[in-house]
């Protein structure tokens, strides 16, 4: 593979701000542009436009969970958990990636809700499992079999929520896309809600 002088971190920022605008949209000649470097030397190195959009939007996601925990963190609890997805659900809705990648991809978009493996799934459920590590401290979700179910049953449940552009600014409409999310968090982890707080480990 050639050296990628900018550095890869340099290039999929520039693809996350692209996509911003121009969703799916975003071609390799753009990135090129961008980025002050050859279209070739993107081929080289990432094959397609496809492959700049995945990383990128998987740094999106990251990001996401991020923010909301600086704004809603978790505290290891069933609330703290609930409200911090909730927020996570909130932040893609609104995100205006999200709404590029609607709008320039009319036909794959509806495919993300009903998508069950691949990269972005994988990314979801990780941080997902992550979350709900304090319900079971000892050997998170892997532990218990309910619980390693949850982190897919988790994403069924948000995707509708959180891939909902056209609520955006629709208070009503946000309102009832996160009291449903947030009712049928309660559902799923009604069972560790009697727990109390996590334990600490040692």
């Amino acid at each position: 593979m050639e050296r990628n002088p900018l550095g890869t971190g340099h290039v999929i920022n520039t693809v996350r701000t692209l996509m911003r605008d121009d969703g799916l949209d975003v071609s390799l000649a753009a990135v090129a542009r961008a980025c002050g470097v050859s279209r070739n030397f993107l081929w080289t190195n990432w094959k397609s436009a496809s492959a700049l959009h995945l990383p990128a939007l998987k740094a999106e996601l990251a990001q996401a969970f991020r923010t909301a925990q600086r704004t809603h963190p978790s505290d290891g609890t069933v609330p703290g958990i609930i409200e911090h997805l909730c927020q996570v659900v909130r932040v893609v809705r609104g995100h205006p990636t999200t709404a590029a990648v609607a709008r320039t991809a009319r036909e794959a978009f509806p495919r993300v809700h009903g998508a069950v493996d691949g990269l972005l799934v994988g990314v979801v459920t990780e941080h997902v499992s992550d979350l709900l590590h304090p319900l079971a401290p000892h050997g998170g979700v892997w532990s218990d079999p309910a619980l390693h179910d949850l982190p897919w049953k988790i994403l069924w449940i948000a995707r509708p929520a959180a891939l909902c552009v056209e609520a955006v600014g629709d208070r009503e409409w946000e309102g009832r896309l996160d009291g449903a999310f947030r009712g049928l968090l309660r559902d799923l982890l009604r069972p560790w809600a009697a727990a109390g707080p996590p334990e600490e480990v040692p």
